[in-house]
């Protein structure tokens, strides 16, 4: 589901759902060793059992595009790419964002930078691989990379823009790259309490009387309250935002195993776990793997998620 509002104003309301995916499909794609993140890539081997299995065994079953294939049908609908737009893909990860915006660009182009070598080289692997030519993969900081000026009709980011260190810089910096009237058009998580998945995590992963979570483990909600983003995109040069309210859930894989095992790489986990000792993150392995089976089916394993879409413009 999928809602359509102006954070000020009134603007248009609109909704839209999808039918559910068939999760053989879904969970069939390849992906980068590293591309095990929520949101962000970060090299890692997992904890204790989750670590143990063969990786081609592991990113057969689930990766990040299988898990947000309903976000990704979203936000194709929300870009608009024409057939000649010089499109920008912050935080592309292994491609696939990028790569589908090429192709809707077919008299255009497509770049995407991440701030992952192996990630990038990945990327320029699949784009051969799929024949897709126009479009490029380069490795940097968004931050602070070096884009040709006023060059971009449209910058993108799926979940790509939460972990700036300096957000007004990074995103002053995108500004430009893009030209006159250029849009942004950025997909970023809702607060905590609005994702289940993360509750959900969060909740089996803590013990009672311990620490708050580490900082790490809530920066993806970083761009999270509306306040905050327009303020942050006011001082960085652009106009007005919009936000979409996106209500879809996301896909952790066709069983609890195969869930346990991709929900154990995210940066997240990996940050709650590693502030137990052996036997605690044991126990909590535990406590997650049950609180998957809650939400399997024989669809596979889902969890709520909400997310917006902010849409912005440069002047």
């Amino acid at each position: 589901m999928l809602v359509a509002s102006d954070h000020k104003a009134k603007v248009i309301r609109w909704r839209w759902r999808s039918s559910s995916p068939d999760p053989t499909v879904i969970g069939s794609c390849s992906v980068d060793a590293n591309d095990r993140q929520q949101p962000r890539a970060t090299s890692h081997s997992g904890p204790g059992s989750v670590r143990d299995g063969p990786l081609e065994h592991r990113v057969a079953r689930v990766d990040f595009d299988a898990e947000l294939r309903l976000h990704d049908e979203v936000l194709r609908r929300t870009y608009n790419i024409r057939a000649d737009d010089r499109v920008l893909d912050i935080g592309c990860g292994t491609g696939r964002t990028t790569r589908d915006a090429a192709r809707s660009a077919g008299k255009g182009s497509a770049l995407g930078v991440d701030i992952s070598a192996s990630m990038i080289e990945r990327a320029r692997e699949l784009a051969r691989a799929e024949s897709v030519h126009n479009v490029a993969f380069e490795q940097g900081d968004a931050q602070v990379h070096h884009f040709p000026k006023d060059s971009f009709d449209l910058a993108i980011s799926r979940f790509g823009t939460m972990f700036f260190d300096d957000p007004v810089a990074a995103f002053a910096n995108i500004a430009v790259a893009l030209r006159s009237a250029g849009r942004l058009v950025m997909m970023v998580w809702q607060e905590h309490e609005h994702n289940e998945w993360s509750v959900v995590i969060e909740g089996a992963l803590g013990r009672e009387g311990s620490p708050v979570p580490a900082p790490e483990a809530r920066e993806p909600f970083s761009l999270a309250d509306q306040d905050t983003v327009e303020a942050i995109l006011g001082a960085a040069g652009f106009g007005a935002a919009t936000f979409t309210d996106v209500h879809e859930p996301v896909y952790y894989g066709p069983d609890v195993a195969a869930a346990l095992e991709w929900v154990g790489g995210f940066s997240s986990t990996r940050e709650l776990l590693m502030r137990l000792g052996a036997a605690d993150a044991e126990r909590a392995l535990e406590r997650l793997r049950e609180a998957l089976a809650v939400h399997a089916s024989d669809r596979g394993v889902w969890l709520d998620s909400r997310a917006w879409i902010v849409e912005v413009r440069r002047p």
